[in-house]
């Protein structure tokens, strides 16, 4: 018994100055940690810089960084455990990862699917900060390009954030990658009124509305699109530019439909209201209806 415990004696003493002599390196190991933590948000900062001066693009520049980021801090810790002389941790922590990765992989292939695709659409992607886009069924304004998400405002004022792999994978339309947008309204005008008088008038209308754009590649033009009840319907389409997509595009529609209907009263153009049919049915010979008089009002 007493042997037992004089062993254990000898062991605890030699760990205990095994660890008074490790002291040191625990502590520059700790402060190689706080270092490099310091350390990796400086080179980010640089990275930021460097990247400044090729692109302009803070989706790139933001999810980049925050890699860097990562990959020094990863290399601080690797770094820290073989100065402490647990260099067999560090070495053991590698291997479990590479292992662990592989494990994970299929556990979360999800996560690791995302993270890929954010660097994908790092370097080429089909939309900036504060394009408006629709991914899927999902509309709004482009906000954020994170490592496993794209953060997407919606216009009635939501955040959605989107797996990266659903924009690798699935259609996204832009609405302002080059600035222009098409719009178009129906307006209905009388049967007995000159359809292509009021092709005239209105297109003209439209063309001088403010916000309007026309070139050779963005052309405003009016057609006839259906027969109406009571209406020959004639559709407009004209062009916007902005990257204000929801307001000033909006806008710039308000103010064509009140030109576009200013110029049809002017030019004695009508825009006549449902025509409703009354049918009478068997045997009836008038239609029930009686109408209140009070002479007071008269």
């Amino acid at each position: 018994m007493i042997d037992t415990i004089q062993v254990f004696e000898q062991s605890l003493e030699t760990y205990w100055n095994a660890f008074v002599a490790s002291i040191p390196k625990i502590i520059l190991a700790i402060l190689i940690i706080i270092a490099g933590f310091l350390l990796a948000n400086v080179i980010s900062r640089l990275f930021k810089k460097t990247i400044l001066l090729k692109t302009q693009d803070p989706l790139m520049i933001n999810f980049l960084s925050k890699t860097v980021k990562l990959g020094v801090i990863i290399s601080i810790l690797m770094l820290a455990l073989n100065v402490a002389g647990l260099g067999g941790v560090a070495a053991g922590m590698l291997t479990a990862a590479g292992a662990g990765a592989v494990i994970i992989g299929f556990a979360f292939k999800d996560v690791g699917e995302n993270f890929i695709s954010g660097i994908i659409l790092s370097f080429s992607r089909p939309f900036d900060v504060n394009d408006t886009v629709m991914v899927d069924t999902i509309f709004g304004k482009i906000t954020a390009l994170e490592f496993r998400y794209t953060k997407l405002k919606t216009f009635d004022g939501r955040d959605v954030y989107i797996p990266n792999s659903d924009i690798i994978k699935k259609a996204v339309y832009n609405y302002t990658e080059d600035g222009y947008f098409r719009l178009d309204f129906l307006v209905g005008i009388d049967y007995d009124d000159d359809i292509e008088t009021a092709k005239k008038v209105i297109l003209e209308a439209v063309r001088n509305s403010e916000g309007v754009i026309e070139n050779h590649d963005h052309e405003c033009f009016v057609v006839v699109d259906s027969l109406g009840v009571s209406t020959v319907n004639l559709k407009i389409l004209f062009w916007t530019k902005t990257k204000e997509y929801r307001k000033r595009a909006m806008e710039v529609k308000s103010g064509v439909v009140k030109n576009v209907k200013q110029v049809i009263m002017e030019n004695g153009l009508n825009m006549p209201a449902d025509i409703t049919e009354i049918k009478l049915y068997g045997s009836q010979t008038s239609i029930p209806i009686s109408v209140d008089y009070d002479k007071k009002d008269h």
